[in-house]
């Protein structure tokens, strides 16, 4: 599984940008939940959600300090 691009989450609107950083929060807390009840996961995808939300929060952070 290869990191997502950064180019596809520019070209995301507000409301699907708001969408997709709710969900990577809850796969990274499902994810957590998993680990500490010792069920099987893949420690990879740690390291993939967290890549991919800070891509989304610069994204957002970028486009609402353009915005002012």
């Amino acid at each position: 599984m290869t990191f997502p691009k950064i180019s596809d989450v520019m070209q995301m609107d507000d409301s699907t940008l708001a969408e997709e950083i709710l969900v990577v929060k809850r796969d990274l807390f499902d994810l957590r939940l998993k680990r500490a009840t010792r069920q099987d996961f893949q420690p990879h995808l740690f390291k993939h959600s967290k890549h991919r939300l800070a891509q989304l929060l610069t994204i957002e952070k970028s486009r609402t300090q353009s915005a002012t």
